[in-house]
């Protein structure tokens, strides 16, 4: 295992990415502004980030309209297209350790998760996509005698992806991989929390081969550089992982401009039960801890409404604490640390606000609930367990994003389903049981877009991703992303 020493001096020797890509070129933002870039590990600032306003997310489509009219990505052979996405999955991989150090001060994340799920995953996309998209296939229609019908799928145009500070790298990959791969020119909007790898990405993009605009970003405040895209009538499509709030706007810009496209996944109060018929309840206990607790609970399918039968719930309840109290909150850099920081002084109040509002409404605190690592200067919190949450309480209700776990107990399957859906959301869900009755019938009756049976995200890549209700539509990961980036034309010759 390598030392903390080691990231340390990985990260001082980075030239952190600050500019804007656009038309092939790093660049100021047009008005020479920036914004400050702070770590959550330590509250200090690492660098300064071009603040892309409206007349840089012009400069950026239009690139991007230009790249994708004169077709030099869009008509180039797939063999061509698929060298370049390998070439810049090889160049991650040559940079990966890069990679994590970026993602790990820009948000907090454990520098050994950065190294084994999300660069690694990052890859893994982008490479499933390159590999996949000379199998995208079109349909003959039924014969005819007079003519001859086919329906083929061809790229929308300039879709722009606006993505969440959690999972940064990853997130963004999920929506540029397949959009590249279906021939589209994609402009890409990191959080402002979390610009750094984005940026990265759009270097290496570059150096792989991508054609000057095929590929630009932009960084800067969703209330400029988001609503400058979502507002702007040469875009095709917005691509969105975020807040409902925002899905929300960005549904009336699509509709105060060109309707382009939307897709958005969105926020989730993810229920995990617990039947008394659970398999290994200290399996089901870990991965009820790790549901809630990974990332800082920062992951929009955290399992964070923790529903437990009565007649196990004590014991339960017992093992789960017995390892959430060995989940102890450290530095990001170091590679023993298992949760770091929130991403963000904002993010940690947020937090902290839900759970001073779970005590006011009575439901017991059975561990954490406070701010730790404050000599550090950065923004973290204990794993925090409520217990005898009441269903109509705030925290069963509302999206922490933060490392708050809300217990509620149940008496029956038809009590546990019944809570499940009682919300807003429907991400995922999780249910551990032997009976493979219940289990098919609690899968099929909870109204969720992931499911996971005697496992907690349990699923991959080829498997898609996205909710019902408010947690959005349309599906990121397997090939069904790559017809979300693409429309659908019925081609017929008459005979």
């Amino acid at each position: 295992m390598t030392s903390l020493a080691h990231f340390e001096a990985v990260a001082g020797s980075l030239k952190l990415p600050g500019e804007a890509v656009i038309d092939g070129k790093l660049r100021a933002s047009a008005s020479g502004k920036t914004f400050p870039n702070v770590t959550p590990r330590n509250g200090r600032v690492l660098n300064h980030i071009a603040q892309c306003d409206v007349a840089d997310v012009d400069a950026a489509v239009k690139s991007a309209r230009r790249a994708f009219e004169e077709g030099q990505w869009r008509k180039s052979h797939y063999r061509d297209k698929k060298r370049v996405l390998f070439k810049l999955a090889d160049l991650m991989r040559r940079d990966a350790e890069q990679l994590a150090v970026l993602e790990s001060l820009d948000v907090g994340k454990p520098i050994t998760d950065a190294l084994k799920v999300d660069i690694p995953g990052s890859i893994r996309t982008i490479a499933y996509y390159a590999e996949a998209l000379d199998k995208i296939y079109g349909e003959v229609g039924p014969e005819a005698p007079d003519r001859f019908s086919f329906a083929v799928h061809e790229p929308l145009g300039v879709v722009a992806a606006i993505v969440p500070w959690n999972f940064p790298l990853l997130m963004a990959m999920w929506k540029i991989a397949p959009a590249l791969a279906m021939g589209n020119s994609v402009i890409l909007k990191p959080a402002e929390q979390s610009p750094l790898t984005a940026l990265k990405i759009g270097e290496l993009a570059l150096e792989a081969g991508l054609p000057p605009g095929v590929l630009n970003v932009v960084p800067g405040f969703g209330a400029e550089a988001g609503k400058a895209l979502a507002l702007h009538n040469d875009v095709d499509m917005i691509a969105f992982t975020g807040s409902g709030a925002v899905g929300k706007l960005l549904m009336q810009y699509s509709g105060q401009s060109n309707l382009k496209r939307v897709s958005l996944e969105l926020g989730g109060k993810s229920p995990h039960i617990i039947f008394a018929d659970c398999p290994d309840l200290d399996k089901a206990a870990t991965q009820a801890a790790w549901g809630i607790f990974y990332n800082s609970g920062q992951v929009c399918t955290a399992g964070s409404r923790l529903l437990v039968q009565q007649d196990v719930a004590d014991q339960f309840v017992d093992r789960l604490l017995g390892v959430a109290r060995k989940i102890v909150a450290g530095d990001p850099l170091e590679p023993a640390t298992t949760t770091g920081s929130m991403a963000s002084e904002e993010q940690m109040k947020t937090a902290l606000r839900y759970i001073e509002t779970a005590k006011r409404e009575g439901d017991a605190l059975a561990l954490g609930g406070k701010r730790t690592r404050t000599d550090s200067g950065g923004f973290y919190v204990e794993p925090t367990v409520f217990d005898q949450v009441r269903p109509e309480n705030t925290l069963a209700r509302e999206e922490v994003f933060g490392p708050v776990l809300a217990v509620t107990r149940f008496k029956d399957p038809d009590d546990a389903i019944r809570i499940a859906n009682d919300t807003n959301y429907g991400l995922a869900a999780g249910l551990w049981t032997k009976d493979i009755s219940l289990a098919h019938r609690a899968a099929r009756e909870i109204r969720a877009g992931l499911v996971w049976i005697n496992g907690w995200d349990s699923c991959d890549l080829t498997m898609p991703f996205g909710g019902f209700k408010q947690s959005g539509f349309g599906r990121d990961r397997s090939l069904h992303a790559l017809h979300k980036y693409a429309d659908l034309k019925s081609v017929s010759i008459t005979l």
